[in-house]
């Protein structure tokens, strides 16, 4: 048993004096004991879930951002996209993804949900191992030390209504039986740090009948996460052949529960707020790569007053910050309201805390790990403030989470810890350089 000291410990209630984490064998919380005077403030909050991640594309941040069309959009960011999955086998996927859970665990983040459908090579064949790349993916989240909840996604069509998958779109595809040997080949791997969910890419890739099959098919506590009502034009498809609107539809043709993590969801009316509030759900807002690809605003405020559970994603990973994602969040709300201090209530006035409280909220049912609170059975996943940082010099309690998310691009976590293990420090992960000594080589191969 050993115990992680904090002069100050964050909870969802607020803050705990000197107290510290007595860790188990596993890695779990097996107390909240008070911990030895340290003589500084050591600031420990819980550690943050992505819930929604594409390793590969970390590898083109920054790559698509030339105009190809007068009117760029998601939709020619996609073929910029195609064009680097396309150069990925086994061994470089590893390289790139550890290098960006190295990141991601820097940043914050201890969990992540890794919506992965790169799963063939990219002529579509199977490799020898059709689980090749997905296994590339454990490797590297082991090799991190983050923990991690594998999606492997269901893609089938190219669009609503059922045409094949592009050749581009190949190396994405299963059938249902395909795509189940898959889920139960991963489900083989699962151990400390390891979960395995269902993805189902969204509404435009995943015919109902075999929506239907996949989910009969799963275990009824397998978590599912699902693209849906990103751009208006999936939108204006969805009603031309579905004859109803996205999460409309799916709200009416599938037992949409807690387990359920809707990723975007975008552009909703206000029924299908309330009714996805209503629902128990977990909606993944990824404010920085909507906001690259033009995507628009989640409709936060109206949600929030509905009683709503969300997270946040990094995405395609042209940030690797849960700071600068939920302060976007609220700036994105800012801009569309034109009033100041969107995200809080009359019990909760504080930005930082509401969004803290959000992610925490969220952060065990989207990812299928005990995670996301200090208490007794979870997860020892913290992340240490750097309190000898400028920006949080003379830091009070009452401000410590706007002072974390408000004050500036340094990044000031200082220590990460997940299940107890150091993975960062002062602020450094411990492999990071020849975690990044690959990941230069893979960039070589890359793009050569």
């Amino acid at each position: 048993m050993k115990t992680l000291d904090a002069a100050m410990l964050w909870t969802p209630e607020g803050w705990r004096v000197d107290a510290g984490l007595a860790v188990d064998e596993h890695g779990r919380i097996a107390a909240l004991e008070p911990a030895e005077p340290t003589g500084s403030a050591r600031w420990m909050l819980p550690g943050v879930a992505n819930l929604h991640s594409h390793a590969f594309q970390r590898a083109m941040a920054g790559l698509a951002e030339r105009q190809t069309h007068a009117e760029d959009s998601f939709w020619t960011w996609r073929e910029a996209m195609y064009r680097a999955a396309a150069r990925f086998d086994p061994e470089t996927l590893q390289a790139v993804a550890a290098q960006l859970y190295a990141e991601m665990l820097e940043a914050g983040y201890t969990t992540v949900c890794e919506f992965h459908y790169l799963h063939h090579a990219p002529d579509g064949r199977p490799y020898a191992e059709p689980a090749a790349m997905s296994l590339a993916l454990v490797a590297a989240a082991r090799e991190a030390g983050i923990r991690l909840t594998l999606l492997p996604v269901l893609y089938m069509t190219g669009g609503f209504d059922g045409r094949p998958l592009s050749e581009r779109q190949r190396r994405f595809g299963h059938d249902v039986d395909a795509y189940l040997r898959l889920v139960e080949t991963l489900c083989g791997q699962v151990g400390p740090g390891l979960h395995v969910g269902c993805a189902l890419h969204s509404l435009r890739a995943v015919p109902p009948g075999a929506m239907q099959a996949v989910l009969e098919a799963l275990p009824a506590a397998t978590p599912v996460h699902i693209h849906i009502a990103e751009q208006v034009a999936e939108v204006q498809d969805c009603l031309a052949v579905r004859g109803a609107r996205p999460v409309e539809w799916l709200l009416a043709n599938a037992a949409v529960d807690a387990r359920w993590t809707l990723v975007h969801a975008t552009h909703l009316t206000e029924a299908e707020t309330l009714a996805l509030a209503r629902s128990g759900v977990t909606v993944a807002i990824c404010p920085t790569t909507e906001a690259n690809l033009g995507d628009g605003l989640f409709p936060l405020r109206a949600y929030l007053d509905a009683g709503g559970r969300w997270g946040i994603g990094s995405d395609s990973h042209i940030s690797v910050s849960p700071v600068e994602e939920l302060r976007w969040l609220e700036y994105g709300q800012r801009l569309l309201t034109r009033r100041r201090n969107v995200a809080v209530s009359a019990a909760v006035p504080s930005v930082g805390e509401t969004l803290l409280r959000g992610v925490a909220e969220s952060a065990a049912r989207a990812s299928g790990h005990r995670i996301g609170r200090f208490a007794r059975g979870e997860y020892a996943d913290a992340v240490v403030l750097d309190a000898d940082a400028p920006q949080l010099f003379g830091l009070g309690a009452q401000d410590a989470l706007d002072r974390w998310i408000f004050s500036g691009n340094r990044n000031l976590v200082r220590e990460v810890y997940v299940g107890g293990r150091q993975v960062v420090k002062e602020g450094r992960h411990v492999a990071a350089d020849a975690i990044a000594a690959r990941y230069r080589q893979a960039l070589a191969r890359l793009w050569a």
